[in-house]
């Protein structure tokens, strides 16, 4: 964004102690927790005295000091939630949702309608494009400190961001039958232009985690997250599974209802950003805070660097190994071996309402004195749920699958989608408790950015490992087997046609790489995760803000 003459300059007034913040024009000092909590009970005092030897010698007593206002903030009556926090709610849902339809596309139903033309090494590569949200952090802090005033700290980003994704959805609509057509040939540009969409999305997303840190009032603040889960994941599934159903000749026929193209179905989105983006413009004002203290790009990087972040950071790039292969592979593998496109769409579209509710759970289940808990405790139901899911890949019976193998598989997605939610949503509602409003875009998008890197850099390792370590043949005529590459993908199935033979897979990898993931997971949890975690929600507010010299 280029610099204009009501280009807001960065400094920090160094002898300033206070920091202020647009959160409904409440002053903010930077070692007071303002996040509603509960007392803190039921902790011994051999627990708290391991949880205060990370502190220095103030930071313990200022951690005193606040346990004494959390105690008083915990006996004031909660009010109910305002007409302007509700109308901003749902806007930030909006936003949100305008964030999870391309997401849902690049990291969901594109995916899907490559999938019998790509080998899973080629998938490995689409894949990329889900890095931009992994690696946001990088250029986070340039949209926390460069804007214009005349039109507001975030509204700055969130406009034109949203102009041009909805630029780049008009493009593909126009583009996609020659791109989808003989996409082994057009991986590449399909990759680069995914990868710019979900770039856009992931630069958006850095100025509506800032913006609702001001945009709610004090009281409503921890329910950020739960409209990041509801505009994000009703988002994602209108792209995914909504989209694989209605796109699905078949099931437009069974239901009576009409064939959704790709193409129409990016028109219709791209529309839908425009007006919104223009709404944003011309009618929703941005309030100011009564001060600001700004800061330079290198100073935001430097201040939140803590030793608390760095090990809370560590936690989140180990946090999903142990369910890496199952969300990667595991639904690829199942239509691989005839589960139909528009059954898997069903299955979760069922799934949906049990996310929203799981969503509000985690939300209540984290403004406790352990808002770490919810997200610690899915960890179990979490990794069992995924040997469930190999489970059922190595015994998915010969099509058509039975309904009563098709209600087990409704309950599985239901219960790991409700597990995945409440995780979500409470390490979400924990980032939210945290972060420094006075830097907000830039200290969620570092939290947020890890836990989606946690995801993200598995799975390429993920999809090329089952490439790797399958085994496949070609088998040409008794007794005369031609070593394969894979027999997942119309090449490696032509290839094998072209000298009249049959490609035959004698080991999958998948499993292999389920088990790694899972046993990895599984040690990492005990001995890491748990031990650092329990340590990090028992420090004080005061130490996670930025600290001025």
């Amino acid at each position: 964004m280029p610099q204009g003459k009501d280009m807001k300059p960065s400094s920090i007034p160094s002898n300033s102690m206070a920091m202020s913040t647009s959160l409904n024009s409440i002053q903010i000092n930077p070692r007071t927790p303002k996040t509603p909590r509960s007392p803190r009970v039921g902790i011994d005092d051999a627990e708290e005295g391991v949880e205060l030897s990370l502190l220095g010698e103030e930071e313990r007593r200022q951690a005193a000091r606040d346990l004494d206002e959390v105690e008083e903030e915990a006996n004031s009556h909660k009010k109910p939630i305002g007409a302007k926090d509700k109308r901003n709610m749902v806007l930030l849902c909006v936003l949100y949702l305008i964030q999870g339809v391309p997401l849902g596309l690049a990291l969901g139903s594109v995916p899907f309608l490559l999938r019998e033309h790509l080998s899973y090494s080629q998938l490995a590569t689409f894949s990329l494009a889900s890095y931009p949200y992994s690696l946001k952090l990088l250029w986070s802090p340039i949209v926390d400190s460069v804007y214009f005033t005349s039109i507001g700290r975030r509204k700055s980003w969130i406009i034109p961001m949203q102009f041009i994704v909805g630029s780049l959805m008009l493009y593909i609509s126009l583009n996609v039958q020659k791109l989808l057509d003989d996409p082994a040939d057009n991986i590449i540009e399909l990759s680069a232009v995914f990868t710019s969409l979900v770039f856009f999305s992931a630069t958006q997303d850095i100025a509506v985690d800032g913006w609702a840190l001001t945009l709610l009032s004090q009281d409503c603040l921890s329910y950020a997250s739960t409209c990041q889960t509801i505009g994000l994941n009703t988002g994602f599934f209108a792209s995914f599974t909504v989209f694989l159903a209605f796109n699905s000749e078949v099931f437009a026929a069974n239901w009576g209802v009409p064939h959704l193209t790709l193409a129409a179905y990016l028109k219709f989105w791209s529309v839908v950003c425009y007006t919104v983006t223009l709404w944003l413009l011309f009618f929703k004002k941005e309030a100011k805070p009564v001060s600001e203290a700004d800061m330079s790009i290198k100073a935001v990087y430097k201040t939140i660097w803590t030793i608390y972040v760095q090990i809370l950071v560590a936690i989140h790039l180990v946090a999903k190994i142990g369910f890496a292969a199952n969300e990667a592979v595991t639904a690829l593998k199942m239509v691989e071996k005839g589960f139909k496109r528009e059954d898997l769409a069903l299955v979760v579209l069922i799934d949906f309402p049990f996310q929203i509710m799981g969503g509000w759970l985690a939300a209540k289940w984290s403004r406790g004195d352990k808002p770490l808990q919810p997200w610690l405790i899915a960890f179990i139901p979490r990794l069992f749920l995924a040997l469930v899911a190999t489970l059922i890949v190595l015994w998915f019976p010969t099509p058509p699958i039975s309904t009563g193998f098709f209600l087990f598989l409704i309950i599985h997605t239901v219960v790991s989608s409700f597990a995945s939610t409440v995780q979500f949503v409470g390490i979400s509602a924990f980032h939210t408790r945290v972060s420094d409003p006075l830097i907000g875009g830039t200290y969620m998008t570092l939290l947020n950015t890890f836990t989606n890197m946690g995801g993200t850099w598995p799975k390429w390792f993920v999809l090329k490992g089952v490439d790797l370590l399958s085994d496949a043949t070609c088998k040409v005529a008794e007794g005369i087997d031609v070593k394969a590459t894979e027999c997942v993908s119309d090449h490696g199935k032509a290839m094998c046609k072209d000298i009249n033979g049959d490609c035959i897979t004698h080991r999958d990898g998948y499993y292999a790489m389920s088990a790694l993931c899972m046993i990895l997971g599984m040690i990492l949890l005990v001995a890491f995760i748990i031990p650092k975690a329990r340590k990090l929600q028992a420090l004080p507010i005061s130490v996670w803000r930025v600290k001025m010299e």
